[in-house]
Order: structure tokens, then sequence, then C-alpha cells
């Protein structure tokens, strides 16, 4: 009868998966842009941290660029959803590209672990603009419609969705400027070529001599910008910003899951990752799960929207 009972047990031991044991390999980060960018540097910063609160894993940050993004984007939402590949995973932008071309996922298409960074756009101008406030600034777009030009950093993301947000909310108009990139919208704005545009807000953080931020495009004031006003205090319903976070494929183990958010809730708390990441100047929003996931379905419908109503391809 012993034997019997060890045997049954014995098989049942090799039948399980050892869920306890995860990660018995490497994991996998797929970044869908090139190293030493924004989203990189996050992922690499959040991989280190990871290693240690899971035990000593090994995390390795793998750079997919091309696409917009889509290509990493891609590749995380068609992997196995064993725990070994994630992905970070940049709203609105990696939403955007789902509407305005094919694309083999969705909202849908993972499962949302983590966002750490929340970037508030901004409205910014060139110190020798002759606008001090976001009023003259909309004052002017409103007197001369379409005069104002506002920089982006291409279409089809925050910035360009940021752009479309403030015209409406100011019942104005602006005609919209993209470039390839933050840093030659940021040239541009510099020099006057165009008159105002909006970025991220640490995409302006070093650049204070040269530019003057009128507005912050967030629910509240950053501590980054403490004295600069919202949208909102000046009487403008606006929000929007950057996100970038850490996903998994859609179906992810339970278990599986539960210790991996588990282990990033873990990072988060830890104060030498929130003091790296200020110095990053990364803005933290620390949003999980199901709160993550609900965020994603939101930017997935205020891209579609967009996508509908003024389709920029």
């Amino acid at each position: 009868m012993k034997t019997s009972i060890w045997a049954l047990a014995l098989a049942t031991l090799a039948a399980t998966p050892a869920l306890a044991e995860y990660p018995e390999k490497p994991i996998e980060i797929i970044v869908g842009y090139s190293a030493g960018g924004g989203t990189d540097v996050m992922a690499r910063t959040v991989g280190k941290f990871l290693e240690e609160a899971l035990g000593g894993a090994s995390v390795v940050v793998k750079n997919e660029p091309g696409a917009g993004g889509q290509i990493g984007f891609t590749h995380v939402a068609a992997a196995k959803p064993d725990g070994y590949t994630l992905g970070t995973f940049n709203m609105p932008a990696a939403l955007a590209l789902t509407y305005d071309r094919a694309a083999d996922y969705d909202a849908k298409s993972f499962t949302y672990l983590a966002n750490f960074v929340e970037d508030p756009n901004t409205i910014v101008v060139s110190k020798s603009s002759g606008y001090d406030t976001l009023e003259a600034l909309i004052e002017d777009s409103r007197a001369n419609p379409g005069a104002v030009t506002m920089g982006l950093s291409s279409l089809g993301g925050n910035d360009h969705f940021a752009a479309l947000m403030m015209a409406k909310s100011a019942n104005s108009e602006f005609t919209l400027v993209p470039f390839k990139g933050a840093a030659l919208a940021r040239t541009a704005m510099i020099g006057g070529h165009v008159a105002a545009g909006t970025m991220a807000l640490s995409q302006t953080v070093g650049f204070e001599d040269q530019l003057k931020v009128l507005a912050v495009l967030s629910d509240e004031r950053s501590p980054f910008a403490p004295d600069v006003p919202t949208a909102k205090e000046r009487g403008f319903d606006v929000e929007m910003s950057s996100l970038r976070g850490v996903v998994a494929p859609v179906g992810l183990e339970p278990a599986v899951a539960d210790k991996l958010l588990s282990a990033l809730a873990a990072v988060n708390a830890n104060p030498e990752f929130q003091k790296m990441m200020a110095e990053q100047g990364n803005p933290m929003n620390y949003i999980a799960g199901a709160d993550f996931a609900a965020i994603a379905e939101t930017q997935s419908e205020v891209a579609r929207t967009i996508w509908e109503t003024t389709p920029w391809k």
C-alpha cells in the first residue's frame, strides 16, 4: 500500500508543471525600439531590479526596432505565454498602430503586468516666441485659425493626439507639423520654425534656457515641473501622456502572472529603483494588472475615435 501511495505521489509530481520553480531559464524583455532610448533605458532598469526580485533570475533585454515599435509588440503578442517572453508596451503608440495599418495584435493580445512611467505631454514654446501663457497662445490660434504651427515628433502618437485634443478643447485651430522624432521637433521650436509644440515633459528637461513650458497635460502638476500649471488649471480639460510598462502575451499562466506581479510590485517599491528612475527623468506612475489593462482599453478607444474622425494616413 505504501509503495503504491508513493508511486502515485511521484507520478503526480512528474506530471505537474513546476510553476514554483519559475523562472528556470532567462527571461527576455522585448523592446520595440533602439538601444539607448527612453523605453530601452526603462526596460534595462526594470530588468536589473526584476532579477533581484525574482531571487537571482536572469533577465535579458532584446531590442527589435522597426515599424514604430510594431515588430517588438507583434513578437510579444505571438510568443508562448509561459513568462519567459515579456515586452515593453508604449501607449498610445502601440495601440494607434493597430488602426493606421494591418497589425497582428490589438489591445486584447496581452497580459498587462505593470506600467511604470507616465510622461505627460506639454504645450511648449521657444523662450523667444513672445508667448508667456497658454491663454496667449490659444487666443492667437483663435484669432488666426491655422496660423499657429504646432510641432510634433510624429503622427499617430501622444504628441499628435495631444495637439488635436488641445485644439478641440480650446475651440481653436493649429497647423500640425510632424517631424521624424522629438529631437527634430524640439530643434524646430527652439529655432522658431514652428510657433509651438507638444512633447513629453521629460523631453524638455535640459532645455530650460531655450524652451518655456506653458502647460502640462495631466490631472495634476508634475514634481519635475511644480511651477508649471496644468491645462486643466487654465480651463482646458485635456490629459495626454506617454505610458511605458511591461506586458506578456495573453493567456499567461495564472501562477506565473502572480509571481511576476508580485516581483514587479517589489521592483516599484525598491527605493534604489525609484531613485534611479528619478535620475533618468522618468515620471513614475505604477499601475498594475487589471487597472493597467483598463487603461489600455481606454487608450485604444481614444486612438480609434481620433482615427475615425481625423485619420493621420
